[in-house]
């Protein structure tokens, strides 16, 4: 099985001349039924990297070779596609199995911060994406140092240098709105201002800084250069702020979550049964779901024809009263069809758009998420309007779930 991830900006003709010099090593290879696969499998990636002129945007990934399928048949497979962040590996192995390690790195976190370097010379707007760093945009400045200059008294020099250095601070100021604001909303997680003057600490006191971009300020570091290297520098600097960012916002969400219960709003929903309804209903603004969350969702076909949807916990499907209970046709005594068996949490990200919904997905390594799991199941929402759900007919056979094509 053959792994290639080609990063942005990498070119196509490196890569297939890498795939020619591979072809050479592997016709050494001893054993031929493995010297075949290989040649097999490096001449399929190289007939599919000639589809291609050049490397897309974010990155290609190629993944080639013999898999062996549920029913135990050999199938040959060569899957590529553009990842959906880019991807900041370049990866070429050649083994028993496919590498899939630097893609799961992309799914780990999806927040963007914001970096504004600034110093005496220019200033640098960049994002942070996981791993993936880019450069929004710089410009360079030429502010008048102190020392005086001959024919100028030294409070006209003195003012002048003080109008150009706010001037400065003005454009700065004007030049994040456009970077980091989008449709009048913030399009980053947090901002981090750095520099190796006071000219950060300036931004982010002056009244001419955006309230909204302000208040998303998490961190401010010193660092010794600007440009790429400070922004370089300022990652480093402020990586333990940018992991605690998250887990400031899961424990608020959390928390607003349990001020609904608390106060008996009626806004709240937990459980999966009651969360299904009210999401049928289109009531959930905000749905929680635990990250862990091992539920299957199963669609199961009567000999009537008739659908049935039921939704277990591991424990749930190895009890045996459980199956009898849930997979057995009433009107045959046999058991039914599964006609389709997938994770819940996956059907829910899948899905959740469909019901106007926004999905947020939270730990329990805060106190609040490990309550949540503990004490809700891991499963709820925030309501748009209160719903009186023990009103509604719920049907236990089908463990309380409309039978709706989602």
């Amino acid at each position: 099985m053959i792994s290639l991830i080609i990063p942005p900006r990498d070119q196509i003709a490196r890569v297939s001349k890498m795939l020619a010099d591979e072809y050479g090593t592997a016709s050494n290879i001893k054993s031929r039924v493995n010297r075949l696969s290989v040649l097999g499998a490096i001449t399929s990636v190289q007939a599919r990297l000639k589809l291609y002129q050049r490397v897309p945007t974010n990155g290609l990934v190629i993944y080639c070779g013999t898999i062996v399928t549920d029913e135990g048949k050999e199938k040959k497979v060569n899957i590529d596609f553009e990842p959906f962040k880019p991807v900041n590996t370049s990866l070429y192995l050649c083994d028993n199995k496919f590498h899939t390690e630097a893609l799961q790195a992309l799914l780990v976190d999806d927040n963007k911060f914001g970096f504004i370097v600034m110093d005496g010379n220019g200033c640098l707007f960049g994002t942070l994406q996981g791993n993936t760093r880019e450069v929004l945009h710089k410009f360079t400045v030429d502010l008048p140092k102190k020392h005086g200059r001959g024919g100028q008294s030294a409070l006209r020099f003195a003012r002048l240098r003080m109008e150009k250095r706010h001037n400065y601070v003005r454009k700065v100021a004007e030049t994040t709105v456009e970077m980091f604001m989008k449709n009048d909303k913030v399009a980053v997680a947090g901002l981090i201002l750095a520099g190796s003057a006071d000219f950060k600490t300036e931004l982010g006191q002056s009244d001419m800084f955006d309230q909204r971009l302000q208040a998303k300020i998490i961190k401010t570091v010193d660092v010794s250069y600007g440009g790429e290297n400070g922004f370089n520098q300022a990652i480093e600097l402020s990586a333990d702020a940018l992991q605690n960012v998250k887990f400031i916002q899961e424990k608020k969400l959390i928390q607003a979550y349990f001020d609904e219960i608390s106060t008996d709003t009626g806004k709240y929903v937990f459980g999966i049964q009651d969360t299904l309804h009210a999401l049928e209903m289109g009531a959930v603004e905000t749905l929680i779901c635990w990250e862990n969350l091992d539920i299957t969702r199963y669609r199961l076909k009567r000999s009537s024809g008739e659908e049935k949807l039921i939704h277990l916990r591991p424990d749930e499907e190895r009890s045996e009263e459980v199956r009898r209970k849930y997979f057995t046709d009433p009107d045959t005594n046999t058991e039914m069809e599964v006609i389709e068996s997938v994770s819940f949490l996956e059907w829910l990200a899948n899905n959740y758009k469909t019901f106007g919904a926004v999905l947020e997905i939270v730990t329990d390594r805060s106190q609040e998420g490990a309550q949540f799991v503990r004490g809700f199941g891991g499963i709820g929402g925030i309501l748009r309007y209160r719903v009186e759900l023990q009103h509604l007919e719920l049907d236990n056979e089908d463990d309380g779930i409309n039978l709706d094509d989602y």
